[in-house]
């Protein structure tokens, strides 16, 4: 290949009258580095698409975060009847993951849903394009979510874990 560089770099020297010293006023492209600034840009836009992705998940758990701590605050005579009747924190703790994780899952199955339908619509206007989703996205995008769930819905099970019965019995 840099044979066949330089022999076309020496003709076009000749054909443009270049004169030995100086710089070449043409360009020669490869498709090696056609192909390395293709790859260069693709790297750029996964790096941009994690970070936006990053951000709307932590968005989301956010959210979820603020959602089940509202459903404590509104349930928190329900968790101190619980503990007066004896439920330990392991319990209440599990409930309240469970709900955050089954409300993250919610939104995970949504997003799976239109992930998988766009590129189905795609196939079905232009034949010609091969859209498809893979098995493994659906999977890693449920764990993803059920992820995001267990993680910021955390916080607010063991808050309500540590009520203490007395003064959730008492709050209205």
């Amino acid at each position: 290949m840099d044979a066949v560089i330089e022999k076309g770099r020496a003709l076009l020297r000749a054909r443009r009258g270049v004169k030995f010293n100086a710089e070449d006023d043409f360009y020669i492209l490869t498709p090696d580095q056609m192909i390395q600034s293709f790859q260069g840009i693709t790297r750029g836009i996964t790096g941009a698409m994690i970070f936006i992705a990053s951000l709307s998940l932590l968005i989301g758990g956010v959210g979820v975060m603020n959602i089940m701590l509202v459903s404590v605050t509104e349930r928190t005579r329900e968790i101190g009847v619980r503990k007066a009747v004896g439920a330990f924190r392991r319990d209440i703790v599990l409930q309240f993951l469970t709900e955050a994780t089954t409300l993250s899952l919610l939104g995970g199955v949504i997003g799976v849903v239109v992930g998988v339908t766009v590129p189905m619509a795609i196939k079905a206007a232009f034949a010609q394009l091969p859209a498809e989703t893979p098995c493994w996205v659906v999977i890693v995008g449920l764990l993803v979510s059920m992820s995001v769930g267990v993680f910021f819905g955390l916080y607010p099970a063991v808050k309500a874990s540590r009520l203490d019965p007395i003064e959730a019995l008492r709050y209205e």
